[in-house]
């Protein structure tokens, strides 16, 4: 799957939200999951769908249950995509806080 798809499903509060639960409370059936939300049992499976279509969630049917749980491989490929982005905005937000420091040192010295 491409990042593309990713951060197309991401986009999306709800999907946001599913993943959460799967994240914080583990595998669970598509109903349990949409008793959570305020809209339709199909419009939760259709985001569902979504999650699944971009890798980052995986599904298996026990019964007439389908479970769904979340695979993080995808989340990992755009934590990594990110990383030098992250090392950017960390070395700005060094050098203004280096700035910040000597300006309040020269406030200081002028007696303030």
């Amino acid at each position: 799957m491409t990042a593309d798809h990713v951060f197309a499903a991401l986009a999306s509060p709800a999907r946001r939200e599913l993943l959460r639960l799967l994240r914080e409370e583990g595998a669970q059936p598509a109903g349990r999951l949409a008793e959570r939300f305020d809209m339709s049992r199909p419009s939760v499976s259709e985001h569902l769908k979504v999650l699944k279509d971009a890798g980052l969630v995986a599904e298996s049917r026990r019964g007439r249950e389908r479970h769904y749980r979340l695979e993080a491989e995808p989340l990992m490929e755009i934590r990594d995509w990110l990383t030098p982005y992250e090392r950017f905005w960390r070395a700005k937000l060094a050098d203004l806080s280096m700035l910040l420091d000597e300006m309040e040192d020269d406030d200081h010295g002028r007696g303030r």
